[in-house]
């Protein structure tokens, strides 16, 4: 019963593996709370009073709020799809509410800050094809904003020199255009040859970035980069490749960009995801109302 509706979201909704899994996970810890407290070992017998009963009891064992709007959406889905195929008559989860989770600001570089990881390069990076690859990868990360799988997975074919963009495949298998700038173009033309120097006698993948094997990055490697060059720059507890897409949209809409554009840029599905990046720029707007009201 699980499986077919695994393979559903796989399948058909084109969900990320890392996605399935979590569903997976969270469905089967229902699943085994009303088999071992109510001895209901068919999810879909299950009511909506159960799935309360066990959010009650997540909220008493400290899980985080997140985590459990994250459980309750999964058990959304799942009975969602059950009821389309008409297993069931109503969705018992569509009565439980999801608890509120507190608004947590992204953290981000300050852009004074990157700049000068980029305006100083012999600082940061070294003069060799790591250097140079990492001072790239982080200058493509910051510059458009795109995920840490969809740099790894970015490929040549996917740079369009002529036009200056590049296609991002993202969640779901959906596909982006996304334009890049002048220098970030020649940046990609010098690397490539640089690349193909350096390789010309081995067979190689297709992905703009590689290890020093000629293999395809993996997500840890992209990690340890982003890690250590936010930590030259900055003194933010978070350094992970999601900060530079944080920056990204936080200096998009400090800089007079609208949210909607920011929201394609980002490939998210809804504005609401993307409304949070507003946060700096309110702050900003505080300070110029400090500064330029005369009753501030």
């Amino acid at each position: 019963m699980i499986e077919a509706f695994l393979n559903y979201l796989q399948y058909e909704k084109r969900y990320s593996d890392k996605t399935v899994e979590s569903y997976k996970i969270d469905i089967l810890q229902f699943f085994y709370f009303i088999k071992d407290n109510y001895q209901i070992d068919d999810l879909l017998l299950a009511n909506h009073t159960l799935i309360r009963t066990w959010v009650v009891e997540l909220v008493e064992k400290k899980n985080q709020p997140s985590s459990i709007k994250r459980k309750i959406s999964a058990l959304k889905s799942f009975y969602k799809y059950y009821l389309r195929i008409g297993y069931i008559k109503v969705n018992p989860a569509d009565k439980v509410n999801t608890p509120k989770t507190p608004e947590r600001l992204p953290k981000f570089v300050e852009q004074q800050n990157i700049n000068l990881l980029f305006n100083e390069p012999e600082r940061f990076f070294e003069q060799s094809f790591e250097g140079i690859q990492e001072k790239l990868i982080m200058d493509i990360l910051y510059s458009t904003g795109i995920r840490r799988n969809e740099l790894i997975q970015l490929t040549w074919s996917d740079i369009n020199f002529s036009t200056q963009q590049i296609k991002v495949t993202g969640k779901g298998n959906k596909q982006r255009l996304i334009p890049i700038g002048n220098q970030l173009c020649d940046s990609l033309k010098i690397f490539q040859q640089t690349q193909k120097d350096l390789f010309k006698d081995s067979t190689v993948a297709p992905y703009v970035f590689l290890t020093k094997e000629g293999n395809q990055l993996y997500p840890n490697f992209v990690y340890r980069i982003v890690k250590k060059q936010v930590g030259y720059c900055s003194t933010t507890d978070k350094k992970s490749p999601h900060v530079l897409r944080h920056s990204f949209a936080t200096h998009m809409s400090n800089n007079g960009a609208k949210l909607n554009d920011i929201k394609e840029l980002l490939g998210h599905a809804s504005l609401a995801s993307t409304q949070v990046y507003t946060h700096n720029t309110i702050e900003q707007l505080k300070e110029i109302y400090k500064t330029a009201h005369p009753k501030s």
